[in-house]
């Protein structure tokens, strides 16, 4: 059973990303993508169960599958590159946290308060 929640927390985690992808119209008259700055927008682990979003301060991660919201909470930045996570999984019912490093403009390198990491990518073309 503990196997079983740490995989589920894991799952969420990995699904855990950002805020949705962003239009604008460009100069041609039709939409284009807008380039996301920071950390705001959405981000997908590395096994695709999931899609997080950050927004405005505010986190949450739903399932690829079937649209289900799998967790909700709030992010800070700590630092130039941290990005703190706190959330509630809605599966497991348990209340977590994860410290994110920013690698890049499009990748967070992330662990859990269980020391379980995994890697987030900014998604594209997410809805």
């Amino acid at each position: 059973m503990r196997t079983r929640n740490i995989l589920t927390l894991g799952a969420v985690a990995a699904a855990l990303a950002v805020a949705g992808c962003q239009t604008d119209m460009g100069s041609g008259g039709g939409p284009r993508m807008a380039r996301q700055a920071g950390v705001e927008g959405q981000w997908m682990g590395t096994d695709g169960v999931a899609v997080s979003t950050l927004q405005g301060g505010r986190f949450s991660s739903r399932s690829i599958q079937t649209g289900e919201v799998l967790t909700e909470g709030s992010y800070s930045h700590r630092g130039g590159q941290t990005i703190e996570l706190s959330f509630y999984s809605l599966k497991s019912q348990q209340q977590t946290a994860a410290t994110c490093l920013l690698a890049s403009s499009d990748r967070m390198n992330c662990t859990l308060a269980n020391g379980t990491n995994f890697v987030l990518n900014r998604a594209s073309g997410v809805s």
